[in-house]
């Protein structure tokens, strides 16, 4: 490993996890620089394993050997070391708590129902049902933080992409204008663009990439 990089955090991602995506925002608008190591999830390296038995994404494995590996720790860590834009001050951790639970049951058994037997119409217009929350919350303010972006906004954004994604044509005829506004600016945002380069999956004799703001 290059001496400059050694003392660096570990983060092993993978690029269009939401759980990895936030840890990423935060990672980047905290101004942390670590090394990335892409993951292949059929082929998940040993090092991350012995990090972070588990074996998902995303593990941030510190340079004094601790590991983080709740995308929500990450986040909090990152901008408990430095939060430029005080993402902190604007968390709703009960909101994202059911982003994290009824809402990702319903995605994940929309998205995939062959995985989970599941009826994808019936969970869809469950998970419709948070997102005409979220709508009827940014009638008020454009972020679901309020007027700048925070903590909030960034934790769940992820999750109504990859909602939206899998149905653009019915998504897109919803009456969820603010809503969508409001993921397209997100989605189009330099930060957002920064955390979505594309990397091939980490070998343990790559040259480390470094991930930190531009």
């Amino acid at each position: 490993m290059m001496p400059e990089t050694a003392s660096l955090p570990i983060l092993y991602s993978f690029r269009r996890c939401p759980y990895a995506m936030r840890a990423r925002l935060a990672i980047m608008v905290a101004g942390l620089t670590c090394q990335l190591r892409e993951v292949k999830l059929s082929a998940k390296p040993e090092a991350m394993l012995e990090a972070s038995p588990k074996g998902t994404v995303p593990v941030l494995v510190l340079p004094d050997g601790t590991v983080i590996e709740e995308s929500l720790d990450v986040m909090h860590h990152a901008l408990g070391v430095n939060d430029p834009e005080d993402w902190l001050d604007r968390a709703d951790a009960d909101l994202i708590a059911r982003c994290d639970g009824p809402f990702k049951r319903d995605l994940d058994r929309y998205k995939y129902p062959d995985r989970y037997d599941s009826d994808a119409t019936a969970h869809r217009s469950a998970g419709l049902a948070f997102l005409q929350d979220l709508e009827a919350r940014l009638g008020e303010d454009e972020n679901l933080s309020g007027s700048p972006r925070g903590l909030t906004d960034m934790a769940i954004v992820p999750f109504i992409r990859q909602f939206a994604a899998t149905d653009r044509t019915w998504f897109g005829a919803q009456p969820l204008p603010r809503l969508r506004a409001w993921l397209d600016g997100h989605l189009t945002s330099d930060l957002f663009k920064a955390i979505m380069v594309r990397h091939g999956p980490w070998q343990p004799d790559d040259t480390p990439i470094l991930f930190a703001a531009g």
